[in-house]
């Protein structure tokens, strides 16, 4: 068994399920059937260890089951955020923060984090990188071991960038004396990008995350500027194929997008700047747009308050507003789009903020929802065991109080939150 495919089965593994919580019966006030958009009334689930065995209409539960009473709410899967970075820091005014943090305190600062995120309903994560390479490995294998609270993750490791990339921690020290797990994905050629892509699957990634363009959140870096080669990019995919797993792309830019789509890459994180021929491109594709739609304002009003650099807010103005036009003609033209927040640059729990940005440009909240589960589900390769609640299927599951179908802001806040057929919240 490959690297890779260790870590997704420790991933979906999860939590040990003790005995007296073999059997689970959730009776719910409505139930939503992510797949059809739709909600019904008066459903219950039933749940054996992990898993979901029965959805059907409530009645007496099944001799020796708990019975959890979820009939005063709406109950959804558990959501997916396909864009966070747990592992790390966390983003400020301080751009040397991830230096001076060890990586003993990123680490548990990330299972800080993770609990914010279980809370929030997130009961699956696809982090996509951390300064601190392998923190995130590290943070994965003991949500999964039970040893912390969290969401599932599945983890990148690294970034693979280019010198001095938006993947880098620049301007704070010459690059070459960061510290050397800071610059574990760093590649200057197609071979070494091959090598470290190869490293970071030896060393426990799930998928690889490239830095294709500059990035909004680097000193000197430009969102628009290539960063990464064609052969580097389709190196980088070849090794992650022959493992069983996929590239994303980290790619602000509209040449950057569309070599990355190219190349090969499952999805493009952000997105921010692409013009009509890589929307076409990417539909064409089938490639998925993970586009970060809600943190802009964040940036702009709370990097202001906070003295974060001025390159930053002013990368930030430029690409917030076109991102949100891009992301509803993504909307119109039937690209597919996954749900993912980049949580880390605004506080972790705060996520499901982004399902009123993705109404307000376009989207019904049906449609939202199940970009966040389904949808992400089927992105990560994952939909047998993810993203609805289904027989079969691992038992995640949140109580919200309201109508999401008709006001998607009601998962803002979340009442209780069931993973892996284990009441966390």
């Amino acid at each position: 068994m490959r690297g890779a495919t260790i870590a997704a089965a420790l991933v979906l593994a999860g939590v040990a399920i003790p005995a007296s919580a073999s059997s689970v019966y959730v009776r719910t006030g409505a139930l939503v059937d992510v797949a059809s958009g739709t909600a019904k009334a008066g459903q219950c689930v039933l749940v054996e260890g992990e898993r979901v065995v029965r959805v059907e209409a409530c009645g007496a539960p099944p001799a020796g089951a708990e019975v959890v009473d979820w009939s005063p709410y709406t109950v959804l899967p558990g959501l997916i955020d396909l864009h966070t970075h747990l592992a790390d820091v966390g983003e400020s005014a301080d751009v040397s923060a991830p230096i001076k943090t060890s990586p003993q305190a990123t680490a548990l600062i990330g299972a800080f984090h993770a609990r914010q995120t279980l809370d929030a309903g997130f009961t699956t994560v696809r982090d996509v990188g951390t300064y601190r390479g392998l923190t995130d490995v590290a943070l994965r294998d003991a949500i999964a071991q039970g040893l912390v609270p969290g969401p599932r993750m599945f983890v990148a490791g690294a970034y693979i960038t280019a010198p001095g990339g938006g993947g880098e921690v620049n301007g704070v020290m010459p690059n070459d004396q960061l510290p050397p797990d800071m610059r574990l994905g760093v590649v200057c050629n197609a071979g070494e990008a091959r090598e470290k892509t190869e490293y970071l699957f030896d060393h426990g990634a799930d998928f690889i995350k490239m830095i294709a363009t500059g990035a909004v959140l680097a000193i000197g870096t430009e969102p628009g500027k290539v960063e990464l080669s064609d052969d580097e990019m389709r190196a980088v995919v070849e090794v992650a194929t022959a493992h069983g797993s996929y590239a994303t792309a980290h790619a602000h830019g509209a040449e950057g997008i569309k070599a990355a789509i190219r190349a090969g890459v499952r999805s493009i994180e952000h997105a921010s700047l692409i013009d009509d021929e890589g929307l076409a491109m990417a539909r064409k594709a089938g490639v998925w747009l993970v586009m970060d739609i809600y943190d802009g304002d964040w940036i702009n009003e709370q990097g202001t308050r906070e003295g974060w650099p001025e390159e930053y807010l002013r990368k930030n103005r430029e690409t917030t507003q076109e991102q949100r036009d891009a992301f509803a003609k993504a909307v119109k033209m039937g690209v597919r789009l996954g749900f993912g927040t980049d949580a880390g640059v605004y506080p972790h729990g705060l996520n499901a903020r982004q399902f009123a940005y993705m109404v307000r440009y376009g989207m019904t909240p049906a449609r939202a929802i199940r970009s966040a589960t389904l949808d992400a589900a089927t992105l990560i390769g994952h939909e047998k065991e993810l993203g609805s609640i289904a027989p079969g299927k691992f038992a995640d599951m949140i109580a919200v109080k309201g109508n999401p179908l008709s006001d998607v802001r009601v998962i803002e806040s979340v009442a209780h939150v069931m993973k892996g057929g284990v009441v966390a919240k």
